[in-house]
């Protein structure tokens, strides 16, 4: 099927704040304000861990329905420290000439879309079949039951945390050689960077733990290092959470900290999340801001006063009139959109042209509350669209939760009962 869209999207009345371009600390321009959050696409083939035609497909479908950045999911910086089955890893140049397609098939799509890659490493957040011994900043498991599924870290030595450093530079450096026009360090959600922040699983007494200013170390050295091998030119962004929402977490004035901290360091973009996985946040179990739709909005808003470096909000944004709403109050500069980018990959030029336009994603369930835990429908659902779009069919908003099961049982057979994630 194709799918053909002009370069750009003229503003609309309804939402000239969204589609207005946006100059990133004048090295790059998005086309407009809608930024696809990172996925997991878990579409790489096993053993090899490497893009391929369906990578290109997917992306290349999301860059022709207008969307102005486009930020992939997890790449793995170490491939004995995988977050999933299916992720890609990138740490040599072996095989650079797929991430070169990869980025080819995002600029066939629509030229002036940015394509950046989340590149991560997930410390203690990797189930026991793929890591039966992981590594973190401290002896710290995953609690509410997780323990079952991911297991008891080992706590990182410090030249093991030097050699990961490096891990993200290498990355960063080789995506540049390929044509990408940034990254993005994935800081949130719990995993390697985030677990390092938090003074619940980071209880070090070194240069790496302890006080606030030990416990972010580890991101900051990690944006110098990537600054060192890609130069001033290239994107760098970092995803971060708003707060852990977790006791004893990584939350309020420590993540203004961080924002002050990276900014002060030249940090070009900073995209707010929440949540872990003991904690998921990032898919709905906390709004702070209901009434606006997006989880994370009130403390970007309150960052904005903090920072000139460019935000993104991930995160409930459902209604083009909420999105339109965020951006035009100064809130944020970008809205972050996933799952229902899963559903409409059209969803830029269909928001362009309604100003009543709504992508209601739902609670997919089979109404077996543990089957929908045990099959991860919050997540895999989603997958499943993703997959469709990846072999070249339209995403199928109305698709019954009974498929992503029975699709899952079917390709992996009792490994689909194993959990990969919260």
């Amino acid at each position: 099927m194709t799918h053909n869209t002009p370069a750009t999207i003229a503003a609309p009345a309804h939402a000239q704040a969204l589609f207005s371009p946006f100059e990133i600390r004048g090295k790059v321009t998005a086309p407009n304000r809608i930024l696809k959050s990172a996925l997991s696409e878990v579409l790489a083939k096993d053993g090899e861990h490497l893009p391929n035609e369906k990578h290109c497909r997917l992306y290349k479908r999301w860059a022709e329905g207008g969307t102005g950045i486009l930020v992939t999911g997890n790449v793995m910086i170490d491939r004995r420290a995988l977050g999933e089955p299916g992720n890609v890893v990138l740490e040599d140049d072996r095989h650079l000439d797929r991430f070169v397609a990869w980025a080819d098939a995002v600029r066939a799509g629509n030229p002036n879309t940015q394509f950046w890659m989340q590149i991560n490493h997930p410390g203690k957040q990797t189930p026991k079949f793929l890591t039966p011994n992981p590594v973190a900043p401290s002896a710290v498991p995953l609690g509410k039951g997780l323990d079952k599924v991911f297991a008891v870290p080992r706590e990182l030595q410090a030249q093991e945390i030097q050699d990961i450093i490096q891990r993200y530079a290498t990355t960063s450096r080789l995506a540049k050689e390929a044509g990408w026009d940034g990254v993005q360090i994935h800081g949130a959600h719990g995993y390697l960077v985030s677990q390092f922040l938090s003074p619940h699983h980071n209880r070090r007494e070194d240069q790496w733990g302890g006080s606030t200013e030990n416990r972010r170390r580890f991101a900051l050295e990690v944006y110098r290092a990537i600054r060192a091998q890609v130069g001033d030119d290239f994107v760098i962004s970092i995803k971060m959470n708003s707060a852990d929402f977790q006791k004893g977490g990584f939350e309020g004035e420590e993540a203004y900290g961080l924002i002050d901290a990276l900014s002060k360091e030249g940090i070009d973009h900073i995209e707010i999340s929440g949540g872990n996985y003991e904690n998921p946040a990032m898919t709905g179990a906390k709004q702070s801001t209901l009434k606006r739709e997006a989880y994370f909005l009130d403390f970007a808003a309150e960052a904005r006063k903090r920072t000139e470096v460019p935000i993104a909000v991930t995160g409930g944004f459902r209604s083009v009139a909420a999105m339109e709403s965020a951006v035009s109050s100064g809130a944020t500069d970008f809205v972050g959109l996933g799952r229902a980018l899963t559903l409409d990959p059209e969803l830029p030029q269909n928001a362009a042209q309604s100003p009543n336009y709504t992508c209601d994603v739902g609670r997919p369930t089979t109404g077996v509350k543990a089957l929908d835990q045990v099959f991860m429908l919050a997540v895999t659902y989603y997958e499943t669209q993703i997959s469709r779009m990846a072999q070249g069919l339209d995403p199928d908003p109305k698709m019954s939760a009974w498929k992503t099961v029975f699709g899952l049982a079917k390709t992996h057979g009792k490994a689909a009962f194993k959990k990969r994630r919260a």
